[in-house]
């Protein structure tokens, strides 16, 4: 996932130090955290999580608890996080940091549990038609069928697809913008991707690939057929399950 373009230096500080909100903007956000072939930004909001909770600094914790919550982190996750570093950084710490989480994700379940608080998507009913393609449950919600379908689809954790490949002899081929919780994507040959909220994959014609839900997250994305001619699809073996359980 690409680091999105930062603007709350200039936002906020622009008039007062804007060399100070440049380098937050351009370089901290624009480039160190943009280097995700070294570590994910869900890795890095852990980091920065933990290096904030360490130093007490709550108004930056609160908002990187925010950032760490559109990278994928669930409430679960950094409940687990405090309740760790409350041991080697201080247990007061804690019970500052709590309320923040519960202001940050509310006192609901969680889209670790919960796949209707994934997205602003519906998750749709039992996708029984292709189950036979799929190990786990998943869900289907039809969102348009007219110019470019475009559906919903939902992962229980755990779930994911089988291999598969888009056919088509011109054009073709798949899009997929994740919108939720935390999965995988894969193609034949190559390291399996990780994919959080706001990634997009573009999948070509005539690529073997999978992806699917992590082994303790749900997940979702919007699939989009991209239009193509003599388009259809050829659904392959399953996912080898010790090869998921080394990456899921």
């Amino acid at each position: 996932m690409t680091a999105k373009k930062q603007t709350a230096g200039r936002d906020n500080l622009g008039d007062l130090a804007p060399q100070f909100a440049q380098l937050n903007d351009d370089v901290l956000f624009g480039e160190v955290w943009s280097r995700e072939e070294q570590l994910s930004l869900r890795d890095r909001s852990m980091i920065t999580i933990a290096a904030l909770f360490s130093a007490g600094l709550y108004p930056q914790l609160k908002s990187h608890l925010n950032l760490g919550k559109t990278h994928g982190i669930t409430k679960q996750e950094a409940v687990e996080i405090v309740t760790q570093l409350a041991f080697y950084c201080g247990w007061p710490k804690a019970w500052s940091t709590f309320p923040l989480i519960r202001e940050v994700y509310g006192d609901g379940e969680d889209a670790a549990t919960d796949p209707a608080g994934l997205s602003a998507f519906p998750v749709g009913e039992k996708n029984d038609a292709f189950a036979q393609y799929f190990i786990g449950q998943s869900y289907l919600a039809p969102l348009s069928t007219r110019q470019v379908p475009v559906f919903n689809v939902t992962f229980e954790p755990g779930c994911r697809n089988n291999w598969h490949i888009h056919h088509a002899s011109k054009g073709g081929g798949q899009m997929l913008i994740c919108v939720g919780g935390r999965g995988w994507y894969q193609e034949w040959g190559r390291e399996a991707r990780a994919l959080c909220p706001g990634d997009v994959v573009n999948i070509p014609a005539g690529v073997k690939h999978w992806h699917g839900a992590a082994r303790d997250s749900w997940f979702q994305h919007l699939a989009l057929e991209v239009p193509g001619e003599d388009s259809r699809t050829e659904w392959c073996e399953p996912v080898d399950g010790e090869q998921y359980s080394k990456i899921g």
